[in-house]
């Protein structure tokens, strides 16, 4: 049996209803290369926007919570905007030169 939207829980970060597929991800709070195991599931766009904007570094020693996530004003322009969009939307995050 398929998953309904309204089975899933909304998408932590942007809080757009979820719908079961390739618009959704699954996020480790603390990274893999920093021996995180937890994860959560999240809008596929959400997921690489984190990615974007933060190094594994800082994932894994400060921003490892929703809450500090949403700490930094790019994470909250990014919630603002995409929590018009279709919650399937999805389109690519550049990395900022700063970090290439």
């Amino acid at each position: 049996m398929k998953a309904s939207p309204s089975m899933l829980p909304p998408c932590p970060l942007c809080g757009r209803a979820m719908v079961p597929g390739p618009s959704l991800n699954e996020h480790h709070m603390v990274p893999k290369s920093h021996r995180g195991r937890d994860t959560v599931t999240m809008h596929r766009i959400c997921h690489s926007k984190i990615h974007s904007v933060f190094s594994e570094r800082e994932l894994a020693t400060y921003y490892h919570t929703i809450e500090r996530l949403l700490e930094r004003d790019e994470i909250r322009k990014f919630v603002g905007w995409v929590r018009k969009k279709d919650p399937e939307y999805f389109d690519r995050n550049r990395k900022p030169s700063h970090r290439r």
